[in-house]
């Protein structure tokens, strides 16, 4: 069930860039390769506390990467039309599961991070558009180069910009959640969804090579 998310997540934590601090979320572009680059050097300063501690990988997505990602949205997306069916609990119940979801999924796939590189496109004027696609490539030496689109959406109050879904191999990872989630949704309810992803959250991280 969490393989395509697992592939697609590991392509996101393989993005590497300059390692700056500065998080600049009014440029999309810029936004992509600076939270990437803050993620990878966090990573490399705890590797000895990730080693230790698989788990510790997950502080690492949420202190790092999180904050830049519009899961809440996302997680509106994969409830669809059944939004108007559920509670204000319910639903904030179930950003959450989906939030650690993601956590979770992007803490597995950094234990396989192995120093890849990347290359992202050249910032494209913005005019006044509210949505931006950030082609992206992962090289890995030896290896066919990966092209991943990352989807960033603007808030309209704010001016800032996050990330909400990324395209792989043409595949959308939201639109793939919106069916195989939202139809759990329609089909089960979504406390029964919630309750799911919560049970797929406590699993422990785990390195490659090693079981859970």
């Amino acid at each position: 069930m969490f393989k395509w998310v697992n592939r697609c997540a590991v392509w996101l934590l393989l993005l590497v860039s300059a390692q700056s601090f500065a998080i600049n979320s009014q440029d999309p572009y810029l936004l992509v390769k600076e939270a990437a680059g803050k993620t990878f050097t966090r990573l490399e300063q705890d590797a000895p506390q990730v080693k230790q501690n698989p788990n510790h990988l997950r502080t690492i997505i949420r202190e790092e990467l999180l904050p830049y990602v519009d899961n809440k949205f996302a997680a509106y997306k994969v409830i669809g039309k059944e939004l108007k069916n559920t509670t204000p609990p319910q639903r904030d119940r179930f950003v959450s599961a989906f939030t650690d979801y993601i956590v979770a999924t992007y803490a597995d796939a950094l234990g396989k991070y192995d120093k890849q590189t990347i290359k992202v496109e050249q910032s494209q004027p913005l005019d006044t558009k509210k949505e931006v696609s950030v082609k992206v490539t992962v090289i890995d030496p030896g290896k066919p180069e990966i092209n991943v689109v990352f989807q960033l959406r603007k808030n309209s109050k704010t001016g800032e910009w996050k990330v909400f879904d990324m395209v792989a191999e043409g595949v959308s990872l939201l639109s793939s959640k919106q069916s195989e989630l939202g139809g759990s949704i329609r089909q089960k309810g979504i406390d029964s969804v919630s309750n799911m992803l919560e049970q797929h959250n406590l699993k422990p991280a785990t390195l490659p090579g090693k079981q859970s």
